[in-house]
């Protein structure tokens, strides 16, 4: 279990690292729908991170860390979605900053799942 965990946080970090760096390096402008439709792909993905969060406090996992890396994922919902959100539906970036800030949360807290999950004593049956 405690490789899974590792894997599952490294892999969720790396996915959003090269995800960022394709949708800056690798092409043409984007239009609007794509970004507003990756705002709602990256809130659903860590809702779902979310629910396995809960999954693990539930299994009993260590609780502080687990809350924390909680609230990491909605804060990076909130900055990263939430400004793709704004952008699609008004065209306008509401803080600057704030959608590379919150993908930064979201690559932080992924590796520090990962890190938990890689220091867990207790094995899960």
């Amino acid at each position: 279990m405690k490789i899974l965990l590792a894997l599952a946080g490294l892999n969720a970090a790396i996915s959003i690292g090269l995800g960022a760096y394709g949708w800056h390096n690798l092409g043409d402008v984007p239009d609007i729908r794509s970004v507003f439709m990756m705002g709602s792909q990256y809130q659903m993905w860590h809702a779902l991170g979310l629910l396995g969060l809960a999954l693990l406090l539930n299994a009993g996992g260590p609780k502080r860390a687990l809350l924390i890396i909680g609230a990491m994922f909605q804060a990076g919902i909130i900055l990263f979605s939430g400004t793709l959100y704004a952008f699609g539906l008004i065209n306008i970036i509401p803080v600057s900053g704030a959608a590379p800030a919150g993908g930064g949360v979201l690559i932080l807290a992924w590796l520090w799942l990962a890190w938990v999950g890689a220091r867990w004593k207790k094995a899960l049956a």
